[in-house]
């Protein structure tokens, strides 16, 4: 039996990330662990391309649009939806991760969703730097592994 590895080296990976702003804190603390993890796997600074847009329902459009360019190795797709009163909560959640889900099934480019969706935002805060770190390794796996296929 063949089995490809584990590969965590980041080495020549082109990343594209996809934060909101909403709820900056948490977003930003995503960001920070997130790009501290892809240098510290051999991933340049100037291959990691991030861009901001206002909420986790428009991350999935600008991941499909970098999936089609063909610059990008792996995605990462950096939010955070924290349950309020109202039902928008389940809506903004569930969509986001479908259309994140289809973004790489429809492209073939592996996509690590850390879109955190929390009752409160303690939890969010608590989570924002494991989830930031745990999607580098994620979207770098998942490049080497798919090139590993071919």
């Amino acid at each position: 039996m063949k089995e490809i590895e584990k590969n965590l080296n980041g080495a020549g990976l082109r990343i594209g990330i996809v934060q909101s702003r909403f709820n900056t804190e948490v977003c930003e603390g995503l960001l920070g662990a997130c790009r501290t993890q892809l240098v510290q796997q051999g991933v340049r600074e100037d291959e990691i391309t991030l861009a901001t847009v206002p909420g986790a329902l428009e991350i999935p459009l600008v991941l499909q649009r970098m999936a089609q360019s063909g610059r990008f190795d792996a995605l990462i797709a950096l939010g955070a939806v924290i349950r309020g009163d109202t039902y928008h909560f389940e809506v903004v959640a569930n969509e986001s991760a479908r259309c994140v889900g289809e973004v790489q099934l429809h492209t073939g480019v592996p996509v690590a969703n850390a879109i955190l969706t929390t009752d409160t935002d303690e939890q969010a805060i608590e989570r924002m730097h494991i989830k930031g770190s745990e999607a580098a390794l994620v979207a770098i796996e998942m490049a080497n592994l798919l090139r590993g296929l071919t």
